[in-house]
């Protein structure tokens, strides 16, 4: 038997970080607006006859073998790890593949989590609802980073297109985004900036200063909040004006929450696609590396795509993903 799943990665168009508990209870209308991206994530499990467990990544080309899923530690690939000794699943082969690069800030780590999650679900005949996955996906995920970790970047993942995903006292709530996916497509440009960041590490000290009452960070989140608000706006209304105005002033007040959310070939690289004809654009994630996004004509793709590709990024194609997780059986007999 073999069962293949794939999920899509995200960008987060504006609000960001808001999605992290406690944040979101201490601004009001605290939202997160995002786009699944086609950058799938890929698991794959076959069945061994020898009754082991055996991991393997296709990025990183580290392999684990052990007797059983109980017998699994979690030094290496943690996530595919802790998943399958949550599942107890056995006599397996999981392998995983990331279509989007190492620490590039557009949720690959939460598309792969997803991924393995309905892969694994499938395979123990354990069927999860939305609501279950989409908490084991953070839990798991909070204890391979040790740091809290936030609830929007599941969401695309599970259901791809274009959402908001509000916050506040009576939880999360998706709502979808009534935006044609070809029509956004063709005014984003993604790339990586060739440098991986750590969301965990420049999330948890935004998180904890914010905590603290540090006055410059507030302002920054109330400034992120209204970006936010005017970017679901201007996406229903298909404004793109209006929605590069709002991109713009959500990484003008990201930039505001901690040194490092940016760094000099970051800026570079968001001026020279600016000087070529892009609207706006942002980091994808906490910043400090990754992938960047920026917003476009469609009249000005090429000229933008050759500002970034001589700035030192390199150009990632994708469209807006409209499909969320999906899982395919092969050979049901076991």
């Amino acid at each position: 038997m073999r069962i293949d799943s794939s999920a899509p990665t995200r960008i987060d168009l504006a609000g960001g970080t808001f999605d992290i508990w406690p944040l979101y209870l201490f601004h009001e209308r605290a939202q997160t607006i995002n786009a699944a991206l086609s950058l799938r994530a890929h698991c794959s499990i076959v069945s061994r006859q020898d009754g082991r467990v055996v991991l393997v990544s296709e990025d990183t080309g580290e392999r684990v073998d052990a007797a059983s899923a109980r017998a699994l530690d979690f030094d290496t690939l943690p996530l595919v790890a802790r998943l399958v000794r949550h599942f107890d699943a056995g006599g397996i082969e999981v392998t995983t593949r990331s279509g989007s690069p190492v620490g590039a800030g557009i949720a690959g780590s939460s598309a792969m989590n997803i991924a393995i999650i309905a892969a694994l679900a499938s395979w123990t005949a354990q069927p999860l609802d939305a609501d279950d996955a989409l908490a084991l996906a953070m839990n798991i995920e909070a204890q391979v980073i040790n740091v809290p970790t936030g609830v929007q970047d599941y969401r695309p993942a599970y259901y791809g297109g274009v959402s908001a995903v509000e916050l506040g006292p009576a939880g999360v709530r998706r709502v979808p985004i009534p935006v044609d996916a070809a029509d956004l497509s063709a005014r984003l440009v993604v790339a990586y900036t060739g440098a991986a960041r750590k969301s965990g590490i420049n999330n948890w000290e935004v998180m904890k200063r914010r905590i603290d009452g540090d006055a410059r960070v507030i302002a920054a989140f109330d400034g992120i909040r209204d970006a936010a608000v005017g970017m679901r706006d201007a996406l229903e209304r298909h404004d793109w004006t209006a929605a590069g105005r709002h991109l713009a002033d959500e990484w003008k007040h990201r930039t505001l929450l901690a040194p490092g959310v940016t760094t000099p070939a970051i800026d570079d690289m968001l001026a020279r696609a600016q000087d070529a004809g892009a609207l706006a654009g942002k980091v994808c994630g906490a910043g400090g590396g990754g992938c960047l996004f920026v917003l476009i004509d469609p009249a000005r793709r090429s000229a933008v795509e050759r500002a970034l590709a001589a700035a030192g990024a390199t150009l990632l194609p994708c469209h807006v993903e409209t499909e969320g997780v999906r899982v395919t059986t092969v050979n049901a007999e076991r």
